[in-house]
């Protein structure tokens, strides 16, 4: 085979291992992962995919494009196990597509594939790619916005690129309101081609620029012209009350009045220089050779950094930032430095850096494994509070054995390259992550354990109710459960709870948070401890155990 062609197989193989490994073997996590795989089985059981539900609720923080994914592939596979994480799967895959292809087209092959090694083993990307959340499909989204505009800006004119990205950037808007900023890259295109640097085009005066912005538009009425047709046409407060928060609470005022995740205005960059790793490593010597290549009007390099360095702007503007909001800019950092990588994995200076970043994160895991799996049991309780010891054991030696592959590999190939070592060790992690770790954390993590638990106790043919609940809980009952609103407060579940259960007390039960949830006249020797799920403490009240409520 030849080498072009075994590199190329030896990526996508390795990529489709890393990110699929553990798909099926284990359940939606909180905190988002149970909340958007809920609204897509009620999609599926009840016929309604316009508006996603929370129980008997409408759900309005996020629009729907997600779960509608999640609801597809679950009407075609019949597994929510498989369908919960096939988007972020697929996703990530076409995202690192993306990448490479826009590689190769503007320099080379190998470019492109070191673009997407650079994306790939960046740990939050895989992190999040092995996750059910929207992130990694608002990624892929924007990333295909940014391939179809960058072809047809650098290698244009290309009016069925040119086209298909802004209607990628419309996707990624309807999947989460920021996939618009991917129109961004429009900024520094208008710049260099008014000041006359060589590649870049807009044809803004061809009519058919007007095809993008159309089909922008165009992709956002897939969901927004339905929804609104038919929320305002109830003349339902309710439906008011959600079209008012997913277009105005959940984007602008967000934005502008965050309540929640305050952090500093330099908190991206610290999130960069820590979950970014490796690739950032190479930044030290990147940002000069990238200020070379801007002196000699390369535009291949100023379009992705400019559009990167905007992104980093605008989420380090409002007051409210989480972690994954810089993720989308990623692939484009990874773009600008695959051309670099070659001359850089060739220098002393990079490649002690990688001797060093696989020395310290290795024997890391290596030292947080061992004492893990031994059994420290002052380390176990403050990492995995409340964990059965085999849990414990399953994720120490997932951390060891990666930590020893990375020494191990750097023993072998600390002279010919330490980016192999850098390669096998979080190709370990990751694997491991997903075929052992994750399955053995999935009871307590998913609220599997306390459901199997609370059916086993309360018999199959007994009724549920859930006051103080959360998704997971709903997800996974074994059966139809009474639930009394989600944003309500606990005190007025419990009530309306109580209220049910009275109804017919011998074969009702209700299963309810510790805290504010369980009043004073709850009868606690009738009540049955289910112990933790999630970091919070639940109780199994049969009908005599609220009998003194009113």
């Amino acid at each position: 085979m030849p080498a072009a062609r075994r590199e190329t197989w030896l990526f996508w193989g390795l990529a489709l291992l890393i990110l699929g490994a553990g798909l099926g073997l284990r359940d939606p996590w909180p905190a988002d992962e149970p909340r958007f795989a809920l609204a897509a089985r009620q999609m599926v059981e009840s016929g309604q995919w316009l508006f996603p539900h929370r129980g008997a609720e409408l759900y309005s923080d996020k629009p729907p494009l997600f779960m509608w994914l999640q609801a597809g592939l679950l009407w075609l596979t019949g597994e929510l196990r498989l369908a919960f994480l096939l988007p972020s799967l697929l996703a990530a895959l076409g995202t690192l597509w993306c990448v490479a292809d826009l590689g190769r087209r503007l320099w080379t092959r190998r470019v492109g594939l070191y673009a997407g090694w650079l994306v790939l083993l960046t740990l939050q990307f895989t992190w999040q790619a092995k996750k059910a959340q929207i992130d990694p499909l608002l990624v892929f989204w924007i990333t295909l916005a940014n391939y179809g505009l960058l072809r047809h800006l650098l290698r244009g004119p290309d009016w069925r690129w040119w086209t298909l990205g802004w209607a990628a950037a419309g996707l990624g808007t309807i999947t989460k309101g920021v996939g618009v900023l991917a129109l961004l890259l429009l900024l520094p295109a208008a710049f260099a081609a008014l000041r006359g640097w060589p590649g870049v085009r807009v044809h803004a005066r061809d009519g058919r620029f007007w095809l993008g912005p159309l089909a922008f538009v165009a992709a956002c009425g897939v969901w927004l012209g339905p929804m609104l047709v038919a929320a305002l046409g109830t003349g339902s407060a309710e439906y008011r009350a959600y079209v008012d928060d997913i277009l105005l609470r959940q984007t602008v005022t967000r934005y502008a009045e965050s309540w929640h995740h305050q952090q500093p205005p330099w908190y991206f960059l610290e999130v960069a220089l820590t979950t970014w790793l490796p690739t950032v490593l190479a930044l030290p010597w990147a940002i000069p050779a990238w200020r070379r290549r801007l002196r000699r009007r390369d535009p291949r390099y100023l379009l992705p950094l400019a559009w990167v360095g905007l992104v980093f702007v605008f989420f380090s503007i409002p007051a409210g930032k989480r972690d994954m909001y810089i993720l989308p800019a990623l692939p484009m950092l990874a773009l600008a430095l695959a051309p670099l990588l070659p001359g850089l994995l060739r220098r002393r200076g990079p490649r002690r850096l990688l001797v060093g970043f696989v020395l310290v994160f290795g024997l890391a895991l290596l030292g947080v494994g061992l004492a893990l799996g031994l059994g420290d049991p002052r380390l176990a309780q403050k990492v995995l509070e409340g964990r059965d010891p085999a849990v414990v054991h399953a994720v120490g030696w997932t951390l060891a054995l990666a930590g020893a592959s990375g020494l191990l590999a750097l023993g072998v190939w600390r002279r010919v390259g330490p980016a192999r070592a850098v390669v096998a060790m979080l190709s370990v992690l990751w694997v491991l992550f997903g075929v052992l770790a994750a399955p053995a954390l999935n009871d307590g993590s998913s609220a599997r354990g306390l459901m199997r638990r609370v059916g086993a106790a309360i018999g199959p043919r007994a009724e549920l109710g859930l006051v103080g609940w959360r998704e997971q809980q709903l997800l996974m009952a074994d059966r139809p459960a009474a639930e009394f609103g989600f944003k309500r407060p606990p005190q007025a579940q419990f009530a309306a709870g109580v209220r049910w259960q009275q109804a017919a007390p011998a074969t009702r039960w209700l299963l309810v948070e510790e805290g504010d949830g369980l009043p004073a006249c709850v009868a606690r020797a009738q009540a049955r401890d289910m112990g933790q799920s999630n970091r919070r403490r639940w109780w199994l009240l049969p009908g005599g155990a609220t009998g003194g409520c009113r």
